[in-house]
Parts: structure tokens; sequence; C-alpha cells
């Protein structure tokens, strides 16, 4: 299927412990990866499936983060540090987040419906939604008690609710270039992965 790439800015993961989840269900609760401290850009690949479905032509495929630029020549599955290594999603959404900034630049959890969904241009299901916020069903979303720009990054989750894996992408020398949360829109599966 034709395929185009959305840049989503860059995720700050300062701690190194970079954290994949449903943001609005696992948010501080789901998998992590240990990565270099630093910044990194966030990318939705997008895929155009229009002529294999009715109903909407576009599906977010991959939210991917970028480790390294290069040729990626294997896929293989990530291993987490805390956790199974897929995100599971209940609310549409798959997000990066700095793992240790859900506890510090986040309110209590108790507040957390407010920040999602305040009704305010700032609350994160609205920011979703705007299609002038990057593309509707992304966002880059600067935290509600940041002290140095701590963000998550976050995107529909291609056909909705499920559970899917992360990937790690390497080049030929061996080096991990990209981790991506794959969406399940794009490659083939058996009959048996189908019915699963």
């Amino acid at each position: 299927v034709p395929l185009s790439v959305v840049d989503l800015g860059v995720l700050h993961v300062p701690s190194g412990r970079l954290e994949a989840c449903d943001p609005f269900v696992t948010l501080g609760r789901d998998i992590v990866f240990a990565v270099e401290p630093g910044d990194y850009p966030v990318r939705v690949t997008i895929a155009d499936v229009s002529k294999e479905h009715d109903g909407s032509h576009e599906r977010e495929a991959y939210l991917s983060l970028v480790l390294a630029d290069g040729e990626p020549a294997s896929v293989e599955a990530a291993q987490p540090v805390r956790g199974r290594g897929f995100v599971c999603v209940d609310a549409g959404a798959v997000a990066f987040v700095d793992h240790d900034a859900v506890v510090t630049a986040m309110p209590p959890q108790d507040d957390w419906y407010d920040v999602f969904d305040s009704g305010e241009p700032d609350s994160w299901f609205f920011l979703m939604d705007s299609p002038d916020h990057y593309r509707e069903g992304m966002a880059n979303i600067v935290m509600p008690l940041d002290g140095a720009g701590e963000n998550i990054i976050m995107a529909s989750s291609g056909w909705g609710d499920g559970v899917y894996p992360v990937m790690l992408t390497r080049d030929a020398d061996g080096a991990p270039l990209g981790l991506h949360i794959d969406l399940g829109v794009v490659g083939e599966s058996d009959d048996e992965d189908e019915e699963e």
C-alpha cells in the first residue's frame, strides 16, 4: 500500500526510560525500553488502504521513534526492560513518553481526566482531534507540570483497540535505528493470526 510519513517533532527522553503506552489508559504503567538519554524525532507512517477497505482511506501504520539515521536492514521484536513487548490499546491511541516524566510532569492521577478531556483547547483529546495541531489524530503535547519541556507524542492506533507489538529496526552493522509500534495495518498475516 502507498505510505507517507508525518513528522511529529521531538520527544524528550532525559531519563533514558522510554515508555510505549495507550496514553489514556496505561500511561505510567506500560512497557519501558532503555535508550540513550536524549531527544528523538517521532514520526507516524500513514498507509493508504483505500483499495483494500471501505470507509476511511488512511490508517496510522506505525508510530516510530528514530534512534539514529541509517538504512534499515533487519526488524526484530524490541526487548523491553519492563513489560511484555507490546502495547494494549483500549482508547484508540498509542504514545511514546519519557517514563519518569509521568511522575514529575503530570498532576496526581485523580486529576488526569481533566488533563485528557477538560474541553479546553489544551486538553489532550482536543489536541488529538485538531487538524491544526500537526494533523487530526496526532499530537505532540507538553505535559501539564513540565519543568524542562517534558512531552508526550501520540497518534491514533490504526484499526483501533487491540494489542500491538513494538519492533526494533537495525542497520546492516546491527546498530539500532528505531523503535516502532506496529499497528497491524501493513503486511500480511495468516488466517490463524487473524482469528487470534
